[in-house]
């Protein structure tokens, strides 16, 4: 197993079925926790130099935040039944604020982070508002939830996204990079890749196994190799390197929640494609989109 690969449990820590951060070697901007609440209980967290965005993946969530300036905001994410059915309502929560989370027991949120001194205002996303992106075509088909985007969620430096790609499907292709800083062209960023997978539709079948894979690979200057096998709960981190494909194996939808940050002053999602791979692309336009897609609706762009 790559050091890369973090499947479910081997990354759990402080009440966290995922906890990932700068402890992590190698890894500096970005962070994840993904929590499962108990009745009754408060999941605290300080947030000094990190800015957060609180995603419910299943379940609602309440969230209470006690900002530096010594504000205090409490609202309540009505969140979703789970990640297939459509996007959420989020909240945005700046550098220095103390975030409190509590809920109805089982209910699972992803706490999404990046490295910031900026304190901006505490914002509630609704889901109503989330732009619902069909990107590729044909096999390659998959819906992007930009909630979490440059020109959507004011924020400083942290950019997140959800994906679901149908069973069968290719997402996050053709490969691309984002580990340079070449302005207006290519940014710097470190990624998450939190996947959860379920039988195509929702459909219950005995002894099932739902699982898709994730593609990181490097250049000659900066190697690196990860062929990961993914199932609910697992995790890939990305560094740096071409990345993708993520694989729907036929039979089982995939779903991913994507969390990128940097070093740069500008908060841009800027990528190369392969040059190996990118003619796929103009392929696209003489192909339909899946017509699976959206799942659960939204405000499709």
């Amino acid at each position: 197993m790559s050091a890369w690969e973090r499947p479910l449990g081997t990354a759990a820590g402080e009440g966290c079925d995922v906890l990932i951060d700068d402890r992590v070697e190698g890894w500096a901007h970005t962070g994840l926790r993904v929590v499962t609440l108990a009745e009754g209980v408060r999941h605290e967290m300080p947030g000094s130099g990190w800015e957060f965005v609180v995603v419910p993946l299943s379940g609602g969530v309440t969230v209470d935040v006690a900002a530096a300036s010594g504000e205090r905001h409490t609202v309540r994410l009505d969140g979703r039944e789970s990640v297939w059915v459509g996007p959420t309502d989020v909240a945005y929560v700046p550098s220095g604020a103390r975030l409190g989370l509590s809920g109805a027991a089982g209910t699972r949120v992803a706490v999404c982070a990046a490295r910031t001194v900026a304190e901006l205002p505490f914002t509630y996303y609704p889901a109503t508002g989330v732009p619902v992106e069909i990107r590729g075509a044909g096999a390659s088909t998959r819906e992007v939830r930009n909630f979490g985007v440059p020109g959507v969620l004011e924020a400083d430096s942290i950019i997140v996204c959800e994906v679901i790609t149908p069973a069968g499907n290719w997402s996050s292709y053709p490969p691309h990079k984002h580990d340079e800083h070449r302005p207006g062209q290519e940014a710097e960023l470190e990624e998450i890749y939190y996947f959860e997978t379920r039988v195509e539709g929702g459909a219950v079948v005995e002894g099932a196994d739902p699982v898709g894979y994730q593609r990181v690979y490097g250049t000659a200057q900066r190697p690196i190799d990860v062929f990961a096998e993914v199932r609910t709960g697992d995790v890939v981190l990305v560094p740096h390197g071409w990345h993708g494909p993520a694989m729907a194996a036929p039979g089982y939808d995939l779903y991913y929640l994507n969390v990128m940050a940097g070093p740069g002053d500008e908060r841009d999602w800027l990528i190369r494609d392969d040059p190996g791979h990118g003619w796929v692309r103009g392929t696209w336009p003489g192909q339909e989109p899946d017509p699976r897609l959206p799942f659960g609706g939204g405000v499709r762009s």
